[in-house]
Protein backbone atom coordinates (compact mmCIF):
# COMPACT_ATOMS: atom_id res chain seq x y z
CA UNK A 1 0.00 0.00 0.00
CA UNK A 2 1.26 3.06 -0.66
CA UNK A 3 0.29 7.17 -1.01
CA UNK A 4 1.78 10.87 -2.46
CA UNK A 5 1.43 13.41 -0.26
CA UNK A 6 3.44 16.65 -1.50
CA UNK A 7 4.59 18.70 1.23
CA UNK A 8 8.06 19.49 2.96
CA UNK A 9 7.25 17.91 6.30
CA UNK A 10 6.55 14.36 6.92
CA UNK A 11 2.59 12.99 7.19
CA UNK A 12 1.51 12.15 10.69
CA UNK A 13 -1.85 13.01 10.31
CA UNK A 14 -5.19 13.62 8.33
CA UNK A 15 -4.07 16.84 9.36
CA UNK A 16 -0.47 16.72 7.79
CA UNK A 17 -2.17 15.25 4.60
CA UNK A 18 -5.14 17.56 3.96
CA UNK A 19 -2.31 20.25 3.83
CA UNK A 20 -0.14 18.55 1.06
CA UNK A 21 -0.23 20.65 -2.00
CA UNK A 22 -3.26 18.46 -4.08
CA UNK A 23 -2.65 21.00 -7.11
CA UNK A 24 0.79 19.06 -7.47
CA UNK A 25 -0.81 15.80 -7.12
CA UNK A 26 -3.28 16.59 -9.55
CA UNK A 27 -0.59 17.52 -12.48
CA UNK A 28 1.44 14.60 -11.55
CA UNK A 29 -1.53 12.24 -11.57
CA UNK A 30 -2.25 13.41 -15.19
CA UNK A 31 1.29 12.91 -15.98
CA UNK A 32 1.69 9.51 -14.30
CA UNK A 33 -1.50 8.64 -16.50
CA UNK A 34 -0.17 9.91 -19.79
CA UNK A 35 2.91 7.45 -19.16
CA UNK A 36 0.90 4.48 -18.72
CA UNK A 37 0.86 4.68 -14.76
CA UNK A 38 -2.52 4.33 -13.27
CA UNK A 39 -2.96 6.08 -9.63
CA UNK A 40 -5.42 6.37 -7.37
CA UNK A 41 -7.07 9.58 -9.18
CA UNK A 42 -7.46 11.22 -5.58
CA UNK A 43 -4.74 12.48 -3.70
CA UNK A 44 -6.27 10.70 -0.32
CA UNK A 45 -6.65 7.18 -1.80
CA UNK A 46 -4.38 4.16 -1.69
CA UNK A 47 -2.49 2.31 -4.02
CA UNK A 48 -1.71 -1.15 -4.14
CA UNK A 49 0.76 -3.50 -5.57
CA UNK A 50 0.61 -7.31 -5.91
CA UNK A 51 2.10 -10.77 -6.53
CA UNK A 52 2.06 -9.59 -10.40
CA UNK A 53 4.48 -6.40 -10.77
CA UNK A 54 8.00 -7.43 -10.11
CA UNK A 55 11.29 -6.28 -10.15
CA UNK A 56 10.89 -5.07 -13.65
CA UNK A 57 7.43 -3.67 -13.83
CA UNK A 58 8.12 -1.85 -10.37
CA UNK A 59 11.47 0.00 -11.79
CA UNK A 60 9.53 1.16 -15.43
CA UNK A 61 6.83 2.23 -13.17
CA UNK A 62 8.97 4.27 -10.42
CA UNK A 63 11.29 5.93 -13.99
CA UNK A 64 7.59 6.69 -15.32
CA UNK A 65 7.10 8.41 -11.89
CA UNK A 66 10.27 10.21 -11.69
CA UNK A 67 9.68 11.66 -15.40
CA UNK A 68 5.91 12.35 -14.17
CA UNK A 69 7.29 14.34 -11.05
CA UNK A 70 9.70 16.57 -13.05
CA UNK A 71 6.99 17.50 -15.57
CA UNK A 72 4.51 18.37 -12.75
CA UNK A 73 7.09 20.38 -11.09
CA UNK A 74 8.12 22.34 -13.95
Amino acid sequence: MFGFFFREEPVRSFADAKSSDVALFKRFFHAALARGVYLAPSAFEAGFTSSAHGDAEIALTLERLDAALAEARA
